[in-house]
């Protein structure tokens, strides 16, 4: 490297963005996934004893993906190289892979090959990356945004540990601003000020990406001008100003945020879809937790639709996978479309019939099951009388026979009353005929 190649580097430094220049260097200074980097984690002691084997580090952007690995090449003394899969091919991987044997041949150390969206190689650059790993000439750090088993080289998958990333934790994001804020590697030497619900708003937009939230706060610090004190205060307004987004009165952890929920299930319930479409909109804004919203859908269609329209409850569980594996901003639109459709399906809550019978359960003493619904398999089991007089419901028409099924003290009890509304009523018709013939 010349002295014209050393300053531009110097520079480029200086100038990096404030996420790249407030990257941790070592496992010490990691914020957030505690779960695979905490303490005595099996990649935590592999990282510190720098025996490290081929992983797959797979997650949101903006989760620490690329930090991890900067810290692995920070700790090993393995040789560590970086590619990046969209602009770097086949002849970049051969180039690699020939100078990890030479090391390997000259100093017996080993190359440690990140490769940053290794979901971006195609199948063929995946191969040729297989048998290196295979044979240990490197030892393959990938990082994706996407589903390893989906869009990696099972063979590649299976020869590497994945561990998961998750969305960091509003607490973790404002602990990463407030570093920044104060560090002299980030915005420490210009005096910056940061107001708690300035910083509390740029945390819940971010939705778990530090990259998103100290880009924010780099801009707001950059394009504020400094007070007569020569202090650059970054308020609530901002904030919004440097994102273009209103913070709405919307504590994940306060009263607005149980107000706004309630609101949502409460309009599904009522059968309002534009009421049930706005309460979703602001929730979304708001930077709600889209797992958070979804389960709230689903226990809707249970509680709320029910047997009226079996198919509510597909359309949610389908809407919530959906929604997880396709994330934002797409999944606002699986969201709405569970929500739509709840909202104007018929309703019942028959469902709720599981509160009166746990009430039974917990408070009623019964004699035990009648003996000809007890197991009858085991060896001398009929010896007890159990399974004796069962009648097979099959071997009669209608697939139907009268026959006790609750214990003598709950005789008569009915904890499933179905609706007139939708497909219940069907059912409710048809189990008055069944019930009729029981009498």
């Amino acid at each position: 490297m010349d002295l014209f190649d050393m300053q531009r580097e110097a520079k480029m430094k200086r100038e990096a963005p404030l996420a790249a220049r407030m990257r941790p260097l070592s496992l010490s200074d990691f914020v957030g996934q505690e779960h695979i980097v905490g303490r005595n984690t099996l990649l935590y002691r592999a990282i510190q004893a720098d025996k490290l084997r081929s992983i797959i580090l797979y997650g949101p952007p903006g989760t620490g993906k690329t930090t991890l690995a900067q810290i692995i090449a920070n700790t090993t003394k393995s040789e560590f190289v970086q590619l990046n899969a969209t602009t770097s091919g086949i002849k970049d991987i051969k180039e690699t892979v020939e100078n990890a044997k030479a090391l390997i041949g000259m100093t017996g150390r080993r190359t440690i090959l990140f490769v940053d969206e290794i979901h971006r190689f195609n199948k063929s650059q995946q191969d040729g990356l297989l048998p290196h790993v295979e044979d240990g000439t490197v030892i393959l750090v990938g990082a994706t945004t996407e589903n390893p088993y989906f869009e990696v080289n099972k063979a590649l998958v299976s020869r590497s540990l994945i561990f998961q990333l998750k969305h960091l934790t509003k607490e973790n994001i404002l602990e990463l601003m407030r570093r920044a804020a104060d560090d002299d590697r980030g915005l420490g030497l210009h005096k910056l000020i940061l107001h708690d619900d300035a910083a509390e708003f740029l945390a819940d937009v971010a939705n778990g990406d530090a990259r998103a939230a100290l880009n924010a706060l780099e801009l707001a610090a950059l394009t504020t001008d400094a007070d007569t004190n020569g202090q650059i205060i970054v308020d609530i307004a901002v904030a919004q100003a440097c994102i273009q987004k209103r913070a709405l009165n919307y504590d994940r952890d306060g009263d607005n945020h149980y107000d706004t929920i309630s609101a949502f299930i409460k309009s599904m319930r009522g059968s309002d879809p534009d009421a049930a479409l706005y309460y979703l909109a602001r929730m979304l804004y708001a930077g709600e937790n889209v797992r958070f919203i979804a389960r709230r859908i689903v226990i809707c269609a249970a509680e709320d639709v029910g047997n009226a329209d079996p198919h509510a409850l597909m359309l949610a569980t389908s809407a919530m996978q959906a929604a997880d594996f396709v994330g934002l901003p797409e999944a606002q639109i699986i969201l709405s479309q569970a929500v739509a459709y709840i909202a104007c399906a018929p309703k019942s809550n028959s469902s709720l019939g599981i509160f009166a019978a746990m009430e039974d359960v917990k408070n009623k003493r019964i004699s035990g099951i009648p003996n000809h619904l007890k197991d009858a398999h085991y060896q001398n089991a009929k010896d007890l009388g159990n399974g004796v007089d069962y009648d097979y419901p099959h071997a009669h028409p209608g697939h139907y026979i009268p026959q006790q099924y609750l214990p003598d003290e709950l005789l008569g009890t009915e904890y499933y009353k179905p609706s007139e509304n939708g497909v219940e009523k069907k059912i409710k018709e048809s189990l008055a005929r069944l019930r009729g013939r029981a009498e």
